[in-house]
C-alpha cells in the first residue's frame, strides 16, 4: 500500500467517524425537541397553582421530638451543627430523631 493510498484511506475513515457524529449529534437534537413539545403539552394541561406568600414565608415547621440520652442541650446543639457542617446540609433539612452519649 502506497503513502497516498494510505492518506487516502485514513482521511475516509476521519471523515466517515466525523459524518456519524454529525447524524448523531442532529438525531439527538431532533428527539429532544420532540420531547420538549410532548412536555410542553403536558404542563399545559395541568397549570401549577401559585403559592401566596404567606406559604412561602411559613415558619419551619418542627420535625419530630428528639430524645436525648445522657446528654445535655447545649452538646446536642453542638453535634447538631457540627453534623450539618461537616455533611453540608442545612441544619433545617436535617431530621435527628436521637443522641445518645457514648461511654
Amino acid at each position: 500500500m502506497s503513502f497516498y493510498e494510505s492518506l487516502t484511506l485514513a482521511l475516509f475513515g476521519l471523515g466517515l467517524v466525523f459524518l456519524v457524529l454529525v447524524s448523531l449529534s442532529v438525531i439527538i437534537g431532533l428527539q429532544s425537541r420532540i420531547l420538549r413539545a410532548f412536555t410542553k403539552k403536558k404542563t399545559d394541561n395541568n397549570p401549577v397553582p401559585s403559592q401566596s406568600t404567606e406559604e412561602i414565608n411559613a415558619p419551619d415547621i418542627s420535625a419530630g421530638e428528639l430524645r436525648l440520652y445522657d446528654v445535655d442541650e447545649k452538646t446536642a446543639a453542638m453535634i447538631m451543627a457540627i453534623v450539618s457542617d461537616e455533611s453540608k446540609i442545612p441544619l433545617s433539612e436535617l431530621r435527628f430523631k436521637s443522641i445518645k452519649a457514648l461511654d
